[in-house]
């Protein structure tokens, strides 16, 4: 098991390593990249897609999931970036959606009235979120970024990592969404 002091004691080294010439990172991730993904250990964005410190900002949740409470985080976020414009790195935004083979969603399928709160949906309307098919939900929840979010170069894509091979397919290869 991993105890907190050992956290403490990694942390130490992260920081005699990391900050030894100054921390030197902005608010604003210096790859215009945001990722949303699962919280199964397994699939630790910033490693399996080798970002380093800084690059991306990382949302997870259960099932990398594009959910009323994601958008309304990914809002605060961009005013965030919006108060800090300063350390805004040129080019587009990019957007990845990182879904998964061998979910813990699958083990939720059969839990409609949880997933059905956790979406903010109806339980019939659940079908539509292609919860046991990882290539399917990641292209819903590409579509509704698609359909929420209405911003000048601002690319969203769906990508699906396997959890057997350690690899990483595009599903929806980067797609500019429509600005309002």
């Amino acid at each position: 098991m991993t105890d907190v002091a050992e956290l403490v004691r990694r942390n130490t080294d992260f920081a005699a390593e990391q900050f030894a010439t100054g921390p030197g990172l902005t608010i604003n991730p210096t790859g215009n990249m945001m990722i949303v993904g699962c919280v199964d250990p397994r699939v630790d964005p910033s490693h399996i897609l080798g970002l380093h410190r800084g690059e991306a900002a990382v949302i997870r949740n259960v099932g990398g999931r594009i959910t009323p409470a994601t958008l309304r985080t990914m809002k605060m976020l961009g005013k965030v970036g919006q108060a800090h414009q300063d350390g805004k790195a040129d080019g587009p935004w990019n957007l990845v959606i990182l879904h998964h083979t061998e979910c813990g969603m699958l083990d939720l399928a059969p839990f409609e009235d949880l997933l059905a709160e956790y979406f903010e949906v109806a339980p019939h309307a659940l079908t539509a979120k292609h919860v046991s098919d990882p290539h399917g939900s990641v292209r819903v929840d590409t579509d509704i970024i698609r359909q929420e979010v209405h911003a000048p170069d601002f690319l969203v894509s769906g990508l699906v990592y396997d959890v057997a091979t350690g690899t990483v397919e595009i599903v929806v290869p980067p797609t500019a969404v429509p600005v309002a």
